[in-house]
């Protein structure tokens, strides 16, 4: 008999966490019709011996909203093998908002170029309502399949106005919070996976009218929120949301929000668990709260990037400023001239030193100028040093340091800096975690500033190794069930397993190159988003193949013909099974 594709000889995971073993995969029609250690041919044969056969990955945190409309191939995503994607994320979505809107909420917060945000929205939208959005999405030439959240900002933006929506003296009309429940209700009907929001305060917006506000979504009080969660809660569907960790006893009233009782427990996947530098035993606080919250009859799940947590900076454009009220003044200002004549200013420096030498004050960033690598500028003497060196050297406070250098080289002084996720050792403890999802890769966002596209593939490594040193974490199976049917499980999504029936979505990994490619830097050119040169990871040897829907995708980590011109993913709607599609689907416009 016959199949479309078959992958011979590699050890194949089902994405259960199931033992795996070597065997031979038939795909007919986009789903797996065979697994067996009998021989078997098909029309395309992949010879798999040594690699390893799993599930395509699910990646539950990106911010594709606006990449998906110019460049659905999505194949940063693809060649790393992910092939199913979650966008509206952090209360961010384009289903209601126009281009302007779109552009003030995504602009500064994700760092994508809000002039392209509002060029793409004002190009493509089609649709007005959550299921016209989901078809809309179909009709385009879809790498990895897609499935969404509904952003509480934007709903919250359409029907009340941007300026209306940033203020906390202006709350919704009584019709205008039944609007954002009838939006909420139509996005559940279409399988929107949930509801996401947003409480942290360090996101702010774009453009003119309220540059520098925090995002709708943080406006939202308690009757709002609860209105809008109760439909959520009464479908089994998720709620997302970032806590504001700046106030712990208002985080603390969000998580016990998931607890049930009487009722059906919320599920909610807020972000992030991380090992923060700022913070040495932060990560110790979240994970109990979860192990309480879910103790106590909950469903909560922190998620959780499995990789240190490396950010490059050019000049001050790095969000991690925007936790400091200074840094919030500086990024505030885009003309150039005039940010340089704040940060010449003597007040706003011992502001901004005040402000960094508070060690105890929460946030994200650890404040540690002597923990920030500069890794490009136009004086090549200070290139592998950090500010807090070049302080020392000039008798300079290390803010000083920085904001010279920052006045004397704008953006072509380029740094790095690790913010958590430093030690090995605590990342093993939140891989294995219950309360934990492994996943917070911001795919599509922070441009310049950061790439995890990798990020389970480095997962993968860091099990791999220390199993060869003898201290073993986790099994390889339960690693690949974490990254795969484990998510699709609890986000109810026909994804993340590949036994007979399954869709086939599959990656095959070769482990011989999990190895330290993963962690070079790499930059390429985005055509989408004027040429601006965003950071990637290029580990082709890794990636043998990925198939979505039965489709060869990618061959040897370079994407075929088919992407970006023929749809493959699917809009994967929560509690339903997703036919592959049926033929090809030609690209347009």
């Amino acid at each position: 008999m016959s199949f479309d594709v078959v992958i011979k000889n590699g050890r194949y995971f089902d994405g259960t966490g199931g033992p795996s073993a070597i065997r031979n995969l038939g795909i007919r029609d986009g789903h797996v019709a065979v697994v067996t250690d009998e021989p078997i041919g098909g029309v395309e044969e992949i010879d798999a011996w040594g690699k390893w056969v799993l599930p395509g990955f699910i990646d539950i945190h990106t911010h594709y909203d606006v990449e998906v409309l110019n460049g659905p191939g999505l194949t940063e995503s693809l060649r790393h093998g992910v092939t199913t994607v979650v966008v509206g994320s952090c209360s961010l979505s384009t289903v209601h908002v126009g281009g302007v809107d779109a552009g003030d909420l995504f602009g500064r917060v994700e760092a994508i170029p809000r002039e392209h945000v509002i060029a793409a929205i004002d190009r493509h939208k089609t649709w007005s309502t959550a299921e016209e959005y989901a078809r809309a999405l179909e009709a385009r030439p879809l790498g990895p399949n897609i499935t969404a959240f509904i952003g509480h900002s934007d709903m919250r933006t359409a029907v009340m106005g941007l300026e209306r929506a940033t203020t906390y003296d202006d709350q919704p009309t009584k019709a205008e919070l039944a609007q954002m429940e009838r939006w909420l209700t139509e996005a559940l009907d279409a399988g929107f996976i949930g509801l996401s929001s947003q409480q942290l305060l360090f996101d702010r917006l774009d453009g003119d009218v309220c540059r520098s506000r925090t995002l709708p979504s943080t406006y939202v009080k308690r009757r709002e929120m609860r209105r809008l969660t109760r439909l959520v809660r009464r479908r089994g569907r998720v709620l997302q949301s970032g806590p504001d960790i700046q106030h712990p006893l208002k985080m603390a009233a969000q998580l016990v929000r998931s607890i049930g009782g009487v009722r059906r427990p919320l599920k909610m996947s807020f972000l992030a668990a991380a090992d923060a530098k700022s913070n040495p035993i932060g990560h110790k606080i979240l994970t109990g709260a979860a192990r309480v919250v879910n103790g106590l009859g909950g469903d909560f799940r922190w998620q959780h990037l499995p990789v240190p947590f490396e950010v490059y900076g050019d000049g001050i454009d790095l969000v991690i400023f925007e936790e400091l009220g200074a840094g919030a003044a500086a990024l505030h200002l885009r003309d150039e001239v005039e940010r340089d004549e704040l940060i010449q200013a003597e007040d706003y420096r011992l502001r901004f030193r005040k402000e960094y030498d508070n060690k105890f004050k929460i946030g994200a960033w650890h404040r540690d100028f002597f923990d920030a690598d500069i890794v490009a500028c136009p004086d090549e003497s200070l290139v592998g040093r950090t500010f807090g060196q070049v302080g020392l050297d000039r008798g300079l406070h290390p803010v000083d340091a920085f904001l010279d250098l920052v006045v004397r080289y704008g953006s072509a002084l380029r740094w790095r800096t690790v913010i958590s996720n430093h030690r090995p050792r605590i990342l093993k403890k939140l891989a294995v975690d219950p309360g934990i999802q492994v996943g917070f890769s911001d795919a599509g966002a922070h441009l310049r500033n950061m790439a995890f596209y990798n990020c389970n593939l480095r997962l993968l490594r860091h099990v791999q190794q220390s199993a060869e040193a003898g201290a073993e974490f986790m099994t390889v199976e339960y690693a690949v069930h974490r990254l795969t049917g484990e998510l699709a499980d609890w986000y109810s999504l026909d994804a993340g397993h590949l036994r007979v029936g399954d869709r086939a979505d599959v990656a095959v990994i070769d482990p011989a190159h999990l190895d330290e490619s993963l962690d070079a830097y790499a930059e390429e050119t985005v055509d989408q988003y004027g040429g601006l040169s965003r950071m990637i990871n290029r580990n082709d040897d890794a990636v043998t193949a990925v198939l979505v829907a039965g489709r060869t995708v990618v061959r040897d980590g370079v994407p075929t013909e088919l992407v970006g011109t023929v749809r493959t993913g699917s809009f994967l709607r929560a509690g339903q099974t997703i036919p592959a599609p049926a033929e090809a689907v030609a690209a347009s416009g």
